[in-house]
Parts: C-alpha cells; sequence; structure tokens
C-alpha cells in the first residue's frame, strides 16, 4: 500500500468534521463561561443533629 491508495475524504466528511470540531469547542467554551467566575473552594459543614 502507498500513499496514493489511502482515501482521501470527501468534501462533505470535511465539513461534517469541521462541524463537530466547532461543536465541541462551543460546548466547552459554555461550561467554562466565565472564567472570571472562580471555583467556590468552600465546602459546608454537616448540619448539626
Amino acid at each position: 500500500m502507498n500513499a496514493n491508495d489511502t482515501k482521501q475524504p470527501s468534501k462533505n466528511e470535511h465539513e461534517d468534521d469541521r462541524q463537530h470540531h466547532d461543536a465541541n469547542q462551543d460546548e466547552a467554551l459554555e461550561e467554562t463561561f466565565p472564567a472570571s467566575d472562580p471555583v467556590s473552594p468552600f465546602i459546608p459543614a454537616k448540619a448539626p443533629e
């Protein structure tokens, strides 16, 4: 098998890959937004019995 035997992705496959990549980036951005609000390290104590 040589380099000429490899299957070239179609234009639609490239577009699908790009859209999937874009969707993943958008989701990651939404999950980390707003970055200016840090996660609170506060851990509440157990309620007294």
